[in-house]
């Protein structure tokens, strides 16, 4: 592994000054931080007053769903979420997805903009198998030492509702995904208890994380989050769980969203925020306030459920910061470090960000300040994963 001595960068490390310094990098870590620091026999890059931020953490994407490179498919899944999931499942076989060719394409340009991490939703049903996981793995692989992927094995279809997905969403643990998922339990799936004793159960067995997608809005969704809240605080799996969407969130009245949060940040349950169109963004201030964790994500990218979407970390954050009208620079900030560490926490990442001793996946852009980077999205002057240059100027690395 090359070690590098990157010069007069600006270094984003949240709470303290902005300054010039340079960035010591051995054996893919951060070993110094400082002005005018030396090093015999180390490859120097001058950054020229960059920002250097810490690589972007995409914690919610769907990578064996997307059409990434291949032909342009007209969207016809309509605006129900039973729609749009029918429409995917029936759609598969025909378009030839999962595809690994079309996941690493994806993964490609989402390296290229500084993305160091991904957790991808997969998903698994008696029609499909398995076949998602091999796909997503092959493409991880290809970009093996680019970014890391993680998968989560994730009941698209339902859970209670579709039998054998649960014996499918074991065998997946057992071979090695990392998380286990889930959907609606109480609006799509019928049986919030139900599901919930399958995700817990599979959960403790196999050692594995929780991450379920709820859409379910008002006092439904807001009640789920307290299913999920007191089943975390009773199987012990705090900072292991996470609520992804979480609609309701970002529409309940304040006190109710501090009260949530406070009970979240209790209990060590994140939640993962995509501004999916108009739904409701988790509000971010609230959040920050409560000492609740948040992260952010693209969810789905140019796919069967949407044609939108171009695996942008930079530009998602933007796009999150927006939604939720965070004006002041500090208040922008506040979506970097969702899309940064916090993204980090929820994967349980403990050496992510820019310190020393910290693994050296790094990005740097030309701005101002963090926050005129989230507005602006600069295209990423490097990209550096584990102390490796992987991209330049936007594209991949030789």
């Amino acid at each position: 592994m090359t070690d590098l001595l990157l010069r007069d960068g600006r270094p984003w490390m949240p709470g303290q000054p902005l300054d010039t310094a340079d960035l010591l990098l051995r054996d893919g870590r951060i070993a110094q931080i400082g002005a005018n620091l030396e090093a015999a026999g180390v490859e120097t890059l001058d950054l020229d007053g960059a920002l250097v931020l810490p690589g972007f953490v995409d914690t919610h994407c769907h990578l064996d769903k997307t059409l990434w490179s291949g032909p342009w498919v007209p969207n016809t899944g309509g605006r129900s979420l039973a729609g749009r999931i029918a429409n995917g499942e029936n759609r598969r076989a025909e378009l030839g997805i999962p595809r690994a060719d079309y996941s690493a394409a994806l993964l490609a340009t989402m390296i290229a903009g500084g993305t160091a991490h991904v957790r991808s939703h997969i998903d698994i049903d008696p029609s499909v198998g398995l076949a998602g996981v091999e796909a997503v793995r092959t493409a991880a692989e290809r970009h093996r030492g680019r970014v890391d992927v993680e998968l989560v094995a994730f009941p698209q279809g339902g859970l209670v509702r579709r039998p054998g997905t649960a014996e499918l969403l074991d065998e997946a643990l057992s071979g090695g995904v990392e998380v286990v998922g889930g959907i609606d339990p109480a609006g799509f799936d019928g049986d919030p208890t139900g599901q919930l004793d399958i995700i817990f159960g599979l959960a403790e067995r196999h050692g594995a994380k929780i991450d379920i997608h709820l859409h379910d809005g008002g006092s439904l969704g807001a009640w789920e989050f307290e299913l999920i809240i007191e089943r975390t605080k009773a199987t012990g799996l705090g900072g292991r769980v996470t609520i992804s969407h979480a609609y309701a969130m970002g529409a309940l009245p304040a006190d109710e969203q501090r009260r949530i949060a406070d009970r979240l940040a209790e209990a060590g349950v994140a939640m993962v925020t995509c501004a999916v169109g108009d739904a409701p963004v988790v509000p971010l201030r609230v959040m920050h306030a409560a000492g609740a964790t948040l992260a952010l994500g693209n969810d789905g990218i140019r796919d069967l459920w949407t044609p939108y979407g171009d695996g942008d970390m930079l530009r998602r954050i933007g796009t999150v910061a927006f939604r939720d009208r965070l004006l002041a620079d500090e208040e922008i900030e506040l979506a970097l470090t969702a899309g940064t560490l916090g993204g980090a926490r929820v994967l349980g990442l403990t050496d992510h960000g820019i310190g020393v001793g910290g693994r050296a996946d790094l990005v740097t852009v030309d701005a101002a300040t963090p926050a005129a980077a989230v507005v602006g999205v600069p295209t990423r002057k490097l990209v550096l994963k584990g102390g490796r240059v992987v991209a330049r100027d936007g594209q991949l690395a030789d």
